[in-house]
């Protein structure tokens, strides 16, 4: 088995070296959290397809650059541009009804299979943030699996490493059964109070390929994820 570093080396080494290649992870995260720095160190390990469905790409790669990462791994796909605005920069009036959200899951998938087919023997990451867009876009379940079932084969097909970025508490939860069953690896992160103070928490309980593991990592965010190894990893 091929094991391709996250990109965050405490991690990979609590992992055995990482994530099993072709591993499609769904990040299941408090949005209190600031989970999201997660995905921004990701991008340093490989090139990566960023998509973005609630910001515009600048502002993302404005906080990528401010926390000291380097962006030139990254290739965005914008999907928030596509879908609130017209080719004349105008905010469109017209989201939110079922031909504009099938037409924007289209636009997805087209990118998707132009990136496979491309991709050669290249090792690359994709990064969906967030998935959650499109699993509240007003359209059949079946047309969410289908998008689903896209990413999957795609990332078997590469070989890449893929990350399916989802807000906690925003979905229905049958919806995020049936991805939680489809995916390979479950990111879950948490915000807990202890005492006096918050604590950013992560498991990882579903890993294909590999012995999940069951230990609870404490995180803070700093200059990047900055993971607690004094008492959470060995």
């Amino acid at each position: 088995m091929i094991l391709l570093p996250s990109g965050i080396s405490v991690l990979d080494r609590s992992l055995g070296g990482g994530l099993p290649a072709g591993s499609l992870s769904y990040f299941s995260a408090d949005p209190r959290s600031m989970s999201e720095v997660f995905l921004y160190q990701f991008t340093q390990s490989r090139k990566t397809f960023y998509f973005t469905t609630g910001r515009k790409p600048k502002y993302v790669l404005n906080d990528i650059i401010n926390l000291g990462f380097d962006p030139g791994n990254i290739i965005f796909v914008d999907i928030y541009s596509e879908y609130y605005f017209s080719s004349c920069g105008e905010m469109v009036e017209s989201v939110g009804n079922e031909y504009m959200d099938s037409r924007i899951i289209e636009f997805a998938e087209y990118n998707l299979q132009n990136i496979a087919n491309d991709a050669g023997d290249e090792i690359i990451n994709i990064i969906i943030d967030s998935f959650s867009f499109f699993m509240n876009l007003q359209v059949s379940p079946g047309i969410i699996r289908q998008l689903t079932n896209v990413i999957y084969e795609i990332t078997k097909e590469i070989q890449c490493l893929t990350y399916l970025y989802g807000q906690k508490g925003s979905t229905p939860v049958k919806m995020d059964n049936e991805t939680f069953a489809a995916v390979d690896v479950i990111f879950d992160s948490s915000l807990d109070k202890e005492s006096d103070k918050l604590v950013s928490k992560l498991s990882i309980p579903k890993i294909r390929g590999l012995i999940p593991n069951n230990d609870i990592i404490k995180f803070k965010i700093g200059e990047g994820v900055q993971i607690d190894t004094s008492k959470d990893i060995a």
